[in-house]
């Protein structure tokens, strides 16, 4: 297993080159930049632009500017013996990418992570309980629910929800924290924070909850029928234990190959979602930046993104490899 895990990480390298020079690529071939929309303003003298140009590297092929991007990743001294990349210079900001990058990921991987936490621990129960209950009220209740939720697009959900803030009063409209929150103790402070990610996370689940629901109930079905099933009931096993103990744990293992697309999909939901509903994260970041044309704070949510989509692959791999141990032997 540490051998996969490390041939794993290596396979992060091409996958990172690849991306990023990709959007570097198309970035190029878009006409202007950061500097560009400075020059439009009078005030602003053209020697200045062409100092400007010059400092950031503007002035090169964009080949040559991808170049200097990758050299000036190597890592930055932090306290605590900590080091992170260099990511370059916010041009619309006036302050270092990683100034910016650090919080706004970490709202991200709250969002998400919270979104996943709902997902799985509704998902699973549910698809279970409609397997279990097949062919009743339960199970086509719940497969109408099912394809509500696949069937409704994110950006209307997100509207939806706004809507409703807005209507009823009861969630906040946009934002992490309510204004002056740093001065509440911690425990207020922590239920403001729930209190604005009860909505978006919830957004965000509905439609990854749905198709958990899906995936769990038709592999649940299809373990029931098997053989080894039916010789246990013929044994005399109970059919909680026929579930649970026989049906469940083969059921699951093919659901948890779906984690890493399902939280590849989510970082890539999430980004829609905090542009509607104003939660300051990686989504949002990006989406300022591209219309500012801030390159390098492109790349670094673009960077960020596809470390969210290789890591949470290996994270399903690993989860595979500890619940069945022929794949453990395997690697």
């Amino acid at each position: 297993m540490r051998k996969f895990i490390f041939r794993r990480l290596l396979s992060l390298i091409p996958i990172v080159l690849g991306a990023t020079f990709l959007t570097f690529l198309i970035i190029s071939l878009t006409p202007g930049d950061f500097v560009t929309s400075m020059s439009l303003n009078p005030e602003i003298s053209p020697s200045t632009i062409a100092k400007l140009r010059h400092d950031f590297g503007l002035d090169q092929p964009w080949y040559i500017q991808y170049g200097l991007w990758l050299y000036r990743l190597s890592p930055v001294q932090l306290p605590f013996g900590l080091k992170i990349p260099d990511l370059g210079y916010s041009f619309a900001n006036k302050t270092p990418v990683v100034n910016l990058i650090g919080e706004r990921f970490l709202n991200t991987l709250i969002l998400s992570l919270s979104a996943e936490f709902l997902i799985w621990t509704i998902g699973i129960p549910l698809g279970v309980l409609a397997a279990i209950k097949r062919r009743t009220w339960i199970d086509r209740l719940s497969s109408f629910g099912v394809y509500l939720g696949i069937s409704i697009p994110e950006i209307l959900l997100a509207l939806a929800a706004l809507l409703f803030a807005a209507t009823t009063g009861w969630f906040p409209i946009g934002g992490m924290h309510t204004l002056g929150y740093e001065d509440w103790p911690a425990g207020a402070q922590l239920r403001d924070l729930l209190h604005h990610l009860a909505l978006p996370a919830t957004v965000l689940a509905i439609t990854g909850t749905a198709g958990l629901m899906r995936y769990m109930r038709g592999s649940l079905l299809e373990t029931l029928g098997s053989d080894y099933v039916r010789t246990a009931r013929a044994k005399g096993v109970s059919e909680n234990q026929a579930v649970l103990r026989h049906a469940f744990p083969n059921a699951i293992n093919p659901i948890i190959t779906l984690f890493g697309i399902s939280f590849a999909n989510l970082i890539s939901n999430s980004f829609l979602v905090e542009i509607i509903m104003g939660w300051p994260g990686l989504g949002r970041l990006a989406y300022e930046a591209i219309l500012a044309k801030d390159l390098y704070v492109i790349m670094a949510s673009l960077l960020m993104a596809t470390l969210f989509l290789v890591i949470g692959n290996l994270l399903a791999d690993v989860l595979l490899g500890i619940t069945d141990p022929r794949i453990r032997y395997e690697h």
